[in-house]
């Protein structure tokens, strides 16, 4: 590790040592400008970890400003540790998504772990008890050795942290794509409840006031970790390790617990995790957000480790460690409620009037740096935007469709073994998902529930993002991710409220890509408009690049929404012979991107699937509005693999058949990926009020208690096939890919 005393301001200069920490040659000179001298070592490293594009979006903030962000149940969006919308009866949901993939291509367990505690502690920071996790997964396909190692240890990771740390894992979703085999992409969300007279935010505020460090002592692990989210994976990555934090659920839990008793005492005047950039983003975020200043003395930071400089101090992420700010003169009743649970708190600065961040080391000032020049004025960039040739390729190309077709129930057989279709079970079962005993429905069907305690009331979450669709066309992708997602909610009962959303995206220095981030987020922009789900927190992951290959777009949507009565929760699975099954909304011949062009070409192109937000929020409405009137027994929507997937999937859980009596195209009406769908099953004494709600529906089939899964199209039975020899070859597809050899 580089120590700063042995390198002097002129050496940064003339070795240009900057730019290994992430700094170009313009912002090194305009660092010089705002500081009227030469950076010392410490404070170039400050820079650059806070105007890395992790902490300070300078590439991404002119898109981000699109995104709707208010509504009268939004109680806080975008700018604190997470978002939070009104609940009703005083009490509030907090939720948000980040990501760790860089950390999780190198380190997959603890990559994936500290993910999980990171999200944690961005919720309890505003004062909520987590109540739930889900995470957004995408690895390469399940075809060599690495990215099995890479997918099975992601997997113990999020288990290892979130089982000890007593937060259910209650859902999310897994893809997988040949563009993720160099760079896995690893999203976790986290979601807690709050009454709203708790809520906390993160500022330094009152001057002369007493700034705590609590928790886990400061360590040399996850050192520059911010800048190292902020560029391509190469072969070089491997060494930098020392970029992976290390994580300690049960002390996590201590963290919780503490901080949650301390947000009723008056004192407490303001709390923040340190989360990327550490110590650095934390303490400058705090008192940027509070228009003050703040100066601490490192000595004084508690330590894990002989002789740490400056520095390291400031830029390491070690995990497990929050910032408080305190009313002077009462910090001895906060420090006793750490102590009480065996954790460090002590005090380390102040708040202070006059607008720098200083910091002192052995008796000396080794950083003084305007607070706002960190937090608020980092650079910010317009780049400049292409569109890719294949785009305009893809849409000059007729409509794509599968030729050669003969034998549907093979063509079935095969998308439910495609692994981003199978069943996730070897997923959620190494997750305690039922831990708190809120959980309502666990993980596997379209949204997971957790009740909120006394109350009827329960939160719907979700995961989704259909990368496949953005790569084809990122505008229309990008609004039916925020579509599919409220979809999910609505099947489960409840009514989308907002989203908090993971960015996942290649380099932005290259114009195809920035064009491809760019048209995603208006897609994302406007469907978030149509449906009224505003954006209410999130992050973005730029630079997810391997081998010069960027990954498809993935701008994973995590929703949440409320369900008014526990009555109201529904099932995606069937429930009932002898109830009525249903289609809403037409079909059309749309392959562009499907789970069937994957099997039939092994590569993805043509136009992605049309959608209609107008259409989609009529039918969203109107199926909630009979799930609550209490006729919908199931309701699932038609998403990857298209009707004939989502009806196996329908009968998988109560091992029920179905007899389906469709007309039309055979290839369409199985497999097409027709937005804006849903697959519904109806009591038969409650059809007609069903049909009286709900437009566009055809009735399509009937549940049965014969085990069989048979489809007939135009007269011709063209599926006949056993629901539990379906669902092993669903459910074991996973498991067999992991077993095998290269």
């Amino acid at each position: 590790m580089l120590q700063a005393p042995e390198i002097t301001p002129d050496l940064i200069e003339q070795d240009k040592i900057y730019k290994d920490m992430g700094l170009t040659d313009e912002e090194y000179q305009h660092i010089k400008k705002v500081l009227k001298r030469q950076p010392n070592f410490t404070e170039t490293g400050i820079f650059s970890v806070m105007w890395s594009e992790h902490c300070s979006y300078k590439t991404s903030k002119p898109l981000l400003k699109k995104f709707p962000t208010k509504a009268p149940h939004v109680l806080q969006g975008p700018g604190e540790g997470a978002g939070i919308i009104d609940i009703g009866e005083g009490k509030a949901a907090v939720f948000k998504i980040e990501s760790h993939n860089h950390p999780s291509a190198v380190e997959p367990y603890q990559g994936a772990a500290t993910g999980v505690g990171g999200i944690i502690r961005d919720v309890f920071s505003m004062g909520a008890r987590p109540v739930a996790l889900l995470n957004s997964l995408r690895f390469g396909n399940l075809t060599t050795d690495r990215v099995k190692y890479l997918f099975e240890e992601v997997v113990n990771g999020i288990a290892g942290y979130g089982n000890c740390v007593g937060v259910p894992t209650v859902g999310g979703e897994v893809q997988f794509d040949n563009c993720y085999e160099g760079n896995p992409l690893v999203n976790a969300m986290c979601v807690g409840l709050i009454d709203q007279k708790d809520i906390q935010k993160g500022i330094a505020a009152g001057i002369g006031n007493t700034v705590l460090y609590a928790g886990a002592p400061t360590g040399r692990d996850g050192i520059h970790g911010a800048t190292f989210a902020s560029e391509d994976l190469s072969e070089e990555s491997e060494s930098k390790r020392p970029s992976v934090q290390v994580g300690d659920p049960f002390m996590e839990k201590l963290l919780i617990e503490a901080c949650l008793e301390v947000i009723h005492f008056d004192s407490l005047i303001g709390m923040q995790d340190m989360g990327a950039a550490g110590l650095t983003s934390s303490a400058s975020e705090m008192a940027s957000k509070a228009g003050t200043g703040m100066e601490m003395d490192l000595d004084l930071v508690p330590q894990r480790e002989l002789d740490m400089t400056p520095y390291e101090l400031m830029l390491s992420e070690s995990q497990e460690r929050m910032l408080l700010v305190v009313e002077k003169g009462k910090e001895q009743e906060i420090i006793d409620v750490f102590e009480k649970y065996g954790l460090e708190a002590v005090a380390v600065g102040k708040v202070t009037d006059d607008h720098q961040f200083r910091l002192l080391h052995k008796g000396e000032i080794v950083t003084d740096i305007p607070v706002d020049t960190l937090a608020e004025d980092a650079p910010v960039y317009h780049k400049p935007s292409r569109v890719p040739e294949y785009f305009q390729s893809f849409q000059q190309m007729d409509d794509y469709y599968p030729e050669g077709i003969k034998n549907y129930a093979e063509t079935l057989k095969a998308l439910l073994q495609q692994p981003t279709i199978a069943s996730k079970e070897w997923v959620y079962d190494q997750y305690d998902s039922m831990v708190q005993t809120n959980t309502v429905v666990n993980p596997g069907s379209d949204a997971a529930v957790v009740r909120v305690r006394g109350t009827d009331k329960a939160l719907a979450i979700t995961t989704d993002c259909n990368s496949r669709y953005i790569y084809l066309d990122p505008e229309t992708g990008g609004k039916i991710a925020v579509a599919e997602a409220a979809r999910n909610i609505v099947c489960s009962g409840a009514r989308p409220m907002a989203l908090t959303d993971g960015l996942n995206f290649g380099n932005p220095d290259k114009p195809e890509n920035f064009w491809q981030m760019e048209k995603s987020v208006e897609g994302m922009s406007e469907a978030s408009l149509a449906l009224n789900t505003p954006v209410i927190s999130g992050n973005v992951s730029l630079y997810n690049e391997s081998n010069n290959q960027a990954i498809f777009p993935t701008p994973v949507v995590g929703m949440v929404g409320l369900a008014e009565s526990l009555a109201h929760v529904t099932s995606s699975f069937f429930q009932h012979a002898g109830d009525t099954i249903y289609l809403i909304g037409e079909t059309k011949a749309e392959f562009g991107g499907s789970e069937l062009q994957n099997v039939m070409e092994n590569r993805y192109f043509g136009k992605a699937p049309a959608i209609d937000l107008k259409v989609e929020s009529t039918r969203q409405e109107q199926l909630l509005e009979a799930i609550k009137a209490g006729v919908v027994s199931s309701a699932h929507d038609v998403a990857e693999g298209g009707l004939a997937v989502a009806l196996a999937e329908g009968c998988f859980a109560g091992n029920l058949g179905i007899e389906i009596v469709l007309d039309g195209d055979p290839v369409a009406e199985l497999f097409s990926e027709t937005q804006s769908r849903f697959v519904v099953s109806v009591p038969k004494e409650k059809r007609q009020q069903f049909e009286a709600m709900v437009e566009n529906v055809r009735s399509i089939g009937e549940v049965t208690d014969s085990g069989s899964y048979q489809a007939t199209i135009n007269g011709e039975k063209v599926v006949c096939e056993s629901v539990e020899s379906l669902k092993a070859l669903w459910k074991g597809a996973i498991p067999c890919l992991l077993k095998s050899k290269d």
